[in-house]
């Protein structure tokens, strides 16, 4: 743990508690402080203690910041936090999405976007001279901008041309963050999540992920140690090789949801499932959410919200009925349910990956990257895994 004289700073118990187990992105902040000082950042992420460590020791480097949260993962304890240090906070607990046009009036010189909201939004307003560029946190925020940027085309639901003429690190691309964070970040903290929204027993279930991305892995890992019956539906071919050769069975995603107790969404795809895999659920099958974005079903699709309990959501569940009786509960709108329900990724997972993003966004500001979107530079990522490596085996031995 970081000592008293470092955390003192942070007044509020779940920040201290985060920050004192983040030395990698005290450390880091520290080093690439000459870079960032004196430039204005917008932000996009879940505003949680973890995230608000980086908002606090960017600020104390000298950036001035602009924070806007993802829908439904603020913490109204949080934003006051930060509002005490001097971070300016655009966003609430019950917001539908981010305050992306507040954040952009900042005029940033940088962009630290957690699913592509900022970037495109600023792409849609014009790209000043001064904007260096920015990184991306999720996956889903990368592929959009690159499915975007491809032919000059455009971002679903803009009218205007989106190409992207600046880098954007995506940092869900680094290899150090799919292996840290999200497969064992990620698996641990979407089931803890799961169990603190049902209270339900995982030993004996049977469980279906969908996706099995470094994300879709983790889950379905975490599971399977902890008795589940896993199963896996998967479109790429090596992917379901891998998840055979790990010991989940494998197939159509359609002939896997009629026995599947609990099913875990976790392409970062909308529309994953259909009417058909919707009418394939079988009868009080939970579904919770794993990816950014909460589209992977549509809502409707599911039916009627049940009138038990007047409709209303209790420990973060609904249940939806269809016509013929069967029903499906939703876990928080299949938001991610690691943050609505729970503390989030691990500390430790986050402390690497926030890391990750301050190295990447001080590599953006001294101008060395081409423009375009790309994942973290290889130097950079071998750089904070040999640290993140030091660090546990310094643990280990001490």
């Amino acid at each position: 743990m970081l000592p008293d004289s470092v955390l003192s700073r942070y007044a509020h118990p779940d920040l201290r508690w985060a920050a004192a187990h983040m030395p990698l992105l005290h450390a880091t902040v520290a080093r690439v402080a000459p870079a960032l000082s004196g430039l204005r950042l917008g932000m996009c992420l879940h505003i949680e203690p973890k995230t608000a460590v980086l908002a606090v020791l960017l600020q104390e480097a000298g950036v001035r910041i602009r924070l806007t949260g993802s829908p439904g993962t603020t913490r109204p304890d949080v934003v006051e936090a930060l509002l005490a240090l001097g971070v300016e906070v655009t966003s609430g607990p019950d917001d539908d999405a981010p305050h992306v046009g507040e954040v952009l009036d900042l005029e940033p010189d940088l962009l630290l976007d957690n699913g592509a909201d900022l970037t495109l939004g600023l792409l849609e307003r014009g790209v000043p001279s001064h904007f260096r560029g920015g990184t991306e946190e999720t996956t889903t925020g990368g592929r959009l901008l690159r499915e975007a940027t491809t032919a000059g085309g455009t971002s679903p639901g803009r009218r205007s041309r989106t190409t992207v003429t600046f880098p954007v690190v995506v940092i869900n691309d680094s290899r150090l963050k799919q292996l840290v964070e999200n497969r064992f970040g990620v698996g641990q903290s979407v089931v803890q999540g799961f169990q603190q929204a049902t209270n339900r027993m995982i030993p004996g279930a049977r469980a279906v992920v969908v996706g099995y991305g470094p994300c879709g892995r983790g889950v379905a890992g975490t599971l399977r140690s902890l008795g589940a019956r896993v199963s896996v539906a998967e479109t790429d071919p090596y992917r379901r090789l891998e998840a055979v050769l790990e010991g989940h069975a494998v197939g159509p995603l359609g002939d896997l949801l009629p026995g599947a107790d609990l099913v875990f969404l976790a392409t970062g795809h909308p529309g994953v499932l259909g009417a058909d895999e919707v009418d394939r659920l079988a009868d009080g099958a939970v579904l919770a959410g794993v990816g950014h974005r909460a589209d992977e079903v549509s809502l409707p699709l599911l039916g009627a919200v049940s009138a038990r309990g007047g409709g209303r959501q209790t420990l973060h569940h609904r249940e939806y009925v269809r016509p013929d009786g069967r029903r499906t509960v939703v876990l928080a709108e299949t938001r991610m349910i690691n943050l609505v329900a729970g503390g989030g990724n691990p500390i430790e997972a986050m402390d690497l990956g926030l890391s990750l993003q301050a190295a990447s966004l001080a590599a953006v500001a001294t101008g060395g990257l081409d423009a375009g979107v790309q994942p973290v530079p290889t130097a950079l990522d071998r750089q904070i895994a040999e640290d993140f490596t030091a660090r546990l085996t310094l643990g280990a031995s001490s």
